[in-house]
């Protein structure tokens, strides 16, 4: 994965970022050999900005509410960049970056590359709910 110069951006699909033992580390470890790095997903923006805030994840740019295709689209016009790669887990994710104009990784293949740890277990919870059993 390492580019060299830098002059690279890069983006997780969230379902990638999520198959990571450690995705603070990940996106620590990448600023040194990336520009930029960020996470697109089509899920609402509250379950993304939750994830990273939970992992404590600083990204130059996510999707937002609008769709995979259209973030990565904008992130190539905002961000200047020789590479673009998209870090993702299924067919539909590379026909994505191709269609776009992305370089695309699988993450178990990118997480050999830059040694990073793949996670063990697949958190059976989504995103949980704030409950009030304490309320009448």
């Amino acid at each position: 994965m390492n580019g060299g110069d830098g002059d690279m951006t890069l983006a997780f699909e969230l379902t990638a970022l999520k198959a990571l033992e450690d995705p603070q580390a990940v996106f620590t470890g990448a600023r040194q050999w990336t520009s930029y790095v960020g996470v697109i997903s089509d899920e609402p923006t509250y379950v993304v900005t939750n994830f990273t805030r939970k992992h404590r994840i600083r990204q130059d740019f996510f999707s937002g509410p609008r769709s995979r295709e259209e973030s990565l689209s904008n992130i190539k016009t905002q961000f200047d960049s020789e590479r673009y790669v998209l870090v993702g887990t299924e067919e539909d994710d590379e026909r994505l970056a191709d269609e776009t104009g992305w370089e695309y990784v699988d993450v178990e293949t990118a997480a050999d590359a830059a040694d990073w740890q793949l996670a063990t277990t697949t958190p059976s919870v989504e995103f949980e709910e704030d409950t009030h059993d304490d309320w009448p």
